[in-house]
């Protein structure tokens, strides 16, 4: 039986043909790559059997009708180039077709055969799921379907603008991630975000290390809030704050986290009592609905003002340290230059 290579674009095969969304009534063995060398098992199948619930991926690894080289694997196996995999058939309902997303590139900061650093635009997630069909990671795949491994290495929150790194080999990826993992150490990593704040901020508060304990709401959304080192479920967080300009009732920061946590920044600074301008989760909501208005202020911000500015890391392949740099979008920078105007007007009134 001829046995398809497993591509690091977990979904797609080498034969070109979609993998268990359906129901697949056949044993299949599939032979590992060099780039997908070095994953976890229980990863690589929830990759490769795209559709299929978690709970059905570990049952058949435990029962052992999934086997490596013929014999019985762990989830947390480690596979290796060339291992043979065996894949029990799959019977699931057929499911709803579901429409492409679209092809989309992002503008590019960087580019080469080891990753793509794209600039984000506010208001699109880094990929699908929680009611969004689609995000950056499916969009770029759709633009680029030559492209045999595209994964993000972190993530952005929909509506924070800036610098985004991609993955264009699993090696690559992995070494990323680690530096991002290990950033509160000797990491080269540094990521510095541009944030406009509501309010006088403090020149003497530069750093915000209370822990953060993620919660759902009653509705069902994830929030975050800030905790005690007695609580068990909190997580720890460091958040570094330089204050770069005061304006007429806000104050732009730059902001440089130490650790990667969910809504880490926005749930820090809102803690602080100087939540950011136009953020919907933590902010001021009736403040940011004036914003959006453009009521009682000189220029409409209808955004969060969080903008990932700047980002520095070792390249996955060379160990060369590269520090990008992010432009503010237009529509922050010209809520600023408003909000310089207007108090340059207010200073110079007799």
């Amino acid at each position: 039986m001829d046995l398809p290579i497993v591509r690091a674009d977990a979904a797609r095969l080498d034969t070109g043909r979609q993998f268990a969304v359906s129901g697949e009534t056949r044993v299949r063995r599939l032979r590992v790559d060099d780039e997908s060398a070095g994953q976890r098992l229980d990863n690589l199948l929830l990759r490769l059997l795209k559709g299929v619930p978690k709970t059905y991926v570990y049952r058949v690894i435990r029962s052992g009708e999934v086997r490596v080289n013929g014999g019985r694997a762990a989830a947390d196996t480690r596979v290796q180039a060339g291992d043979e995999i065996r894949l029990p058939p799959v019977r699931l309902p057929q499911r709803e077709a579901v429409a492409p997303a679209p092809a989309r590139e992002f503008p590019l900061l960087l580019e080469d055969e080891h990753l793509l650093a794209i600039d984000k635009p506010a208001g699109v997630a880094v990929h699908g799921g929680s009611g969004v069909s689609s995000g950056v990671i499916e969009q770029l795949r759709q633009a680029r379907p030559q492209a045999r491994f595209l994964e993000l290495v972190h993530r952005l929150d929909r509506e924070t603008s800036g610098i985004l790194l991609v993955a264009c080999r699993r090696s690559a990826l992995t070494r990323l991630q680690e530096q991002f993992r290990a950033r509160g150490g000797a990491s080269a990593v540094g990521k510095t975000y541009a944030a406009l704040v509501v309010g006088d901020w403090p020149v003497s508060l530069k750093v915000l290390d209370a822990p953060l304990h993620k919660y759902l709401t009653a509705e069902g959304e994830r929030r975050v809030r800030t905790t005690t080192a007695a609580d068990a479920e909190g997580r720890q967080a460091l958040t570094l704050v330089r204050v770069v300009q005061r304006l007429p009732g806000c104050t732009l920061l730059d902001v440089t986290i130490r650790t990667g946590r969910t809504h880490q920044i926005r749930v820090h600074l809102a803690a602080a009592g100087y939540p950011i301008a136009g953020d919907d989760k933590y902010g001021d909501f009736a403040l940011n609905k004036q914003l959006a208005r453009g009521e009682g202020v000189p220029a409409r911000l209808e955004r969060m003002f969080l903008h990932a500015r700047r980002l520095r890391f070792g390249h996955p392949a060379t160990g060369v340290t590269v520090e990008l740099e992010s432009p503010l979008p237009e529509d922050c920078a010209r809520f600023l230059r408003a909000l310089q105007n207007a108090g340059s007007t207010r200073h110079n009134e007799p």
